[in-house]
């Protein structure tokens, strides 16, 4: 087992769910204040975030799905 199924649903509560769920980006949250909130910065956020919670060099990738066709993958590159 690579990580309980348990801490890593609260972790994703804590670094993505809590700070972006029903929240207009370019107002409600601080990180979006200095930072265009296309979907690239978006998983970039989401990566900082919930790379905070995660034993290192545990998360490989984050994915936005924007649209069925608008993806963006983000390998903390």
């Amino acid at each position: 087992m690579v990580m309980n199924i348990s801490d890593l649903k609260e972790h994703i509560q804590e670094a993505i769910i809590k700070p972006l769920d029903h929240k207009n980006l370019d107002k409600d949250v601080p990180y979006f204040t200095n930072v265009v909130s296309t979907t690239e910065n978006v998983a970039i956020f989401i990566w900082d975030n919930l790379q905070k919670y995660l034993s290192p060099n545990l998360l490989y990738e984050v994915k936005v799905y924007e649209t069925d066709k608008n993806i963006v993958v983000y390998r903390g590159e």
